[in-house]
């Protein structure tokens, strides 16, 4: 197995107590015991689930490697099916394990790789998807490691038998339904009676067509920072346009991923060709999938994950004196002239609370109110932001701010006064999550 020079974080391994994670963890615990500690995930969908868990913590024992059982909760009406809505909540887990730094190492082996590039390879797939798994990648704050990729499943039960390891066996391993069991059970196995290399070629395929997509990403990344503005999650239409459609499916490709947002459905970047960007201006199509979203709006491209807004009976009494966490995730905070949290308050609480249609606000210089739809309008406040937008009010009832997107001319007078600034964080940026 190759060493990760420079990864200097510890070796969290992904440990369900079946073969190949056992015969990982024994290796890992015998080449650098001091950097290893598993991590089990408890679904809860087989009946034999406690069971396993209780076989992971004696086995990690005997190792000498530390062990954390996480139980989730797998959604079975997600729409994506039990085994994706499973692998979700398991990657969730495990990333959760991780410190900043850390290496998540999973069990996935030669005949794991074969099987992904043919699944990848009947869903047409282009290089980017037929790269299959890559041996060493980003994972949230950390990364993730597949030292495995160039061992056959036959060498990893020779190894186990010569240490006299056990394991427990899935029974759902053994169904010729999901896809992929199919293949295993029925397809690989034909392919390596006529080719007996079968499995290391189509390895050795994905492998390239990895390559071949390092090179494509490099040009994809820099396209990208030439075409996304301030905001990353969003995409100028007019600069996508002026793309070759084959380079422009790469790209939305690449931004929906680096976005950590689900892959894009098979007829994903056809449907945003056709729906979004031939749309009218002043149309604002959707393309929703998978708990995700990308709007067209004006000149833009927005992608995100769903999220609901601000709800309608929700408000706060908030002095300033600390940051206010909204309930959709998004954060009101007072910050000074160096961008440092301000100790100091409002006069008196104001009150928070989201938008309810027909508010005015009367702008710094200016003698009459105007409608704050009209004013978010002009200021290109996106529909998907307005439905997040924290309102402050007076207690006569008067509108005093709209997030930082607009201050009446009280708020404006009074902040300069006292060097502050209002900070409205939406839900999503990185700001919120402090």
């Amino acid at each position: 197995m190759e060493d990760l020079q420079g990864l200097q974080g510890a070796w969290v391994v992904g440990f369900s107590g079946g073969l190949d994670s056992t015969a990982l963890l024994h290796r890992l615990a015998a080449e650098a015991a001091h950097r290893v500690r598993a991590v089990h995930v408890h679904h809860g969908l087989q009946p034999a689930a406690d069971a396993w868990a209780e076989h992971c913590r004696q086995q990690a024992l005997r190792l000498g490697i530390p062990l954390d059982v996480r139980h989730v909760e797998v959604a079975r009406d997600s729409g994506a099916g039990l085994e994706a809505a499973a692998r979700q909540a398991r990657y969730a887990a495990l990333m959760a394990a991780l410190a900043p730094g850390d290496v998540l190492v999973t069990a996935h082996h030669l005949d794991d790789q074969a099987e992904t590039f043919l699944l990848r390879a009947l869903r047409a797939s282009g290089p980017e998807g037929l790269g299959a798994m890559r041996p060493l990648r980003r994972l949230g704050h950390g990364w993730h490691w597949r030292p495995l990729l160039w061992t056959a499943r036959e060498t990893l039960h020779a190894y186990a038998h010569a240490h006299a390891l056990e394991w427990v066996e899935d029974p759902s391993n053994a169904s010729a339904d999901p896809d992929r069991n199919y293949l295993r059970l029925h397809v690989l196995p034909v392919l390596g009676g006529r080719w007996p290399h079968a499995g290391q070629a189509l390895a050795r395929s994905a492998s390239l067509c990895a390559q071949a997509d390092a090179l494509l990403e490099a040009d994809d990344r820099h396209l990208l920072r030439l075409h996304s503005g301030d905001d990353p999650h969003a995409l100028r239409v007019d600069g996508l346009r002026s793309l070759p459609a084959t380079r422009r499916a790469r790209l939305l490709r690449l931004w929906v991923r680096q976005l950590g947002l689900p892959r894009l459905p098979g007829r994903g970047v056809e449907r945003i060709e056709h729906e979004l960007l031939a749309a009218r201006a002043d149309a604002r199509p959707t393309l929703a999938w998978a708990g995700a979203r990308i709007t067209r709006w004006r000149d833009l491209l927005h992608a995100d994950v769903l999220r609901a807004p601000l709800p309608p009976q929700w408000s706060a009494r908030w002095d300033g004196r600390a940051a206010l966490d909204l309930p959709d995730g998004g954060r009101l905070l007072l910050r000074d002239d160096a961008g440092r949290p301000s100790a100091t308050g409002f006069a008196s609480p104001l009150l928070v609370h989201p938008r309810r249609g027909g508010e005015r606000i009367v702008l710094p210089g200016r003698g009459h109110s105007h409608t704050l739809k009209h004013v978010l309008q002009a200021r290109g406040v996106p529909p998907w932001r307005r439905a997040h937008l924290p309102l402050l009010c007076g207690d006569d009832g008067r509108l005093l701010a709209a997030g930082d997107v607009a201050w009446a001319d009280d708020m404006t007078r009074w902040l300069r006064a006292h060097h502050l600034h209002l900070a409205w964080y939406p839900p999503g940026t990185a700001a919120a999550a402090r």
